[in-house]
């Protein structure tokens, strides 16, 4: 069971707690199980389309291009709790269709798939005890900007959490880890890899080819699992 601890933003009385190990193995072990079923086999990368599936398994409904300008022109991904019905996941329309944004739109869907699966209680709750503010909105919505689907603060608790998880599904630690100890075995590397090396570059490339994601969102997890170093400061996606 996890464990609940209070939430200083207020939103909730209490809120989940994470480690980013604890979100790495129940990620990989949602996504794994997610394929066989699928495939009879694990494989990667993950298939854009897949990444809608992963929603509605989880009794969401998903409009896959939606106008959020209403939202604000920054807002790509939007998760609206409801006590009378199953989430919506609404993603913009700015990523639909647009090969040259697919990327961004895998790492939305994977964000709001975290909202869905990992937060969902929480609306649950507010709603069943008939909180005030439940009562007179009757719906909750996380609406996520583009500056935090990878690098939410920590202290946004709820938007940090579906970054990691994006990260987590579309590039699980097992696979990313077997990745970076073949690199490094064949080339006689121990230890942290420096993000200004060129070492670094091919991991994220890698990563990048392997897992079809960007080059930020393959560079914020090879620093998030700690097998990349910048030397200044801590992952973006840490713990918590």
């Amino acid at each position: 069971m996890v464990k609940m601890i209070p939430d200083p933003t207020g939103r909730f009385a209490r809120r989940p707690y994470y480690t980013a190990g604890e979100l790495d193995r129940e990620c990989e072990q949602i996504i794994t199980s997610f394929l066989r079923k699928r495939h009879g086999k694990v494989r990667y990368p993950i298939a854009t389309d897949e990444l809608g599936m992963l929603i509605e398994q989880e009794g969401a409904d998903l409009d896959s291009s939606v106008d959020l300008s209403p939202y604000g022109a920054d807002v790509e991904g939007v998760t609206a709790f409801s006590d009378r019905q199953a989430p919506k996941v609404m993603i913009s329309e700015q990523l639909a269709g647009n090969v040259r944004r697919e990327n961004r739109l895998r790492t939305t869907l994977t964000h709001e798939f975290g909202h869905v699966r990992f937060h969902r209680f929480l609306w649950a709750e507010k709603f069943a005890t008939g909180d005030l503010f439940a009562a007179r909105a009757r719906s909750g919505e996380a609406i996520c900007k583009r500056d935090t689907i990878l690098n939410a603060r920590q202290g946004d608790w709820m938007e940090w959490q579906a970054g990691y998880i994006s990260g987590a599904i579309l590039m699980p630690a097992g696979e990313i880890r077997r990745l970076v100890d073949g690199y490094c075995a064949l080339r006689g590397l121990h230890g942290v890899v420096h993000l200004s090396t060129g070492h670094a570059l091919a991991l994220i490339q890698a990563v990048q080819d392997e897992h079809q994601v960007s080059e930020e969102a393959a560079r914020v997890r090879l620093l998030a699992l700690k097998v990349l170093a910048d030397g200044v400061s801590a992952p973006s996606l840490f713990s918590s």
